[in-house]
């Protein structure tokens, strides 16, 4: 319960319960970590496919980028995102009442859109491009800007980290209390 301005008191329609709020902050948690995890893959992939000396290693790189990583990082950032809405919704952080907790909001619908627009539509070029290092006619040069997705990402994961941590900022409403007299 708070109090108001206007000295309306307003209740919570909803709150978790402790285990709940638990369980999903662990969900959350666990997926953050699927998400910086699938990240650090994409950059080792990335960085292989750039460096290894053998051409066949190269293409593996390139194709198993283009057919494993956008799911599973879509998908850990969707788990992310809906079990922050929850726990921002059911506990006493709210969703958009500390600034901390609306930026982290923000980061991860951007991440998620970036995945979506930016990422998925070019990984068909990239596996093209690991068949085409096999038969020596490459032909796109898309896979020297690979290295902006996991780079960009794995900041805005870090500094989302450091947020949920340190929850700077403060809220960014604040109520006016009238002074009882």
């Amino acid at each position: 319960m708070w109090t108001m301005s206007a000295g309306v008191t307003r209740t919570r329609l909803w709150r978790l319960s402790q285990r709940r709020r638990r369980m999903t902050l662990l969900l959350h948690v666990i997926s953050a970590g699927a998400w910086i995890g699938i990240d650090v893959v994409v950059a080792v992939l990335v960085l292989t496919g750039w460096f290894a000396a053998d051409v066949d290693v190269r293409s593996l790189a390139y194709r198993a980028l283009a057919e494993f990583v956008v799911w599973p990082m879509l998908a850990s950032g969707l788990v992310c995102l809906a079990t922050g809405v929850l726990l921002g919704v059911g506990t006493k952080w709210g969703l958009v009442r500390y600034r901390w907790v609306a930026v982290k909001l923000v980061l991860n619908l951007v991440l998620c859109t970036l995945i979506v627009v930016v990422l998925q539509p070019g990984m068909d070029a990239v596996g093209t491009y690991g068949e085409h290092l096999l038969t020596g006619t490459p032909s796109s040069s898309r896979v020297r800007t690979l290295f902006f997705p996991p780079a960009v990402s794995l900041s805005t994961l870090t500094f989302a980290t450091a947020l949920a941590i340190y929850k700077p900022w403060g809220r960014l409403r604040r109520s006016t209390r009238r002074a009882d007299s």
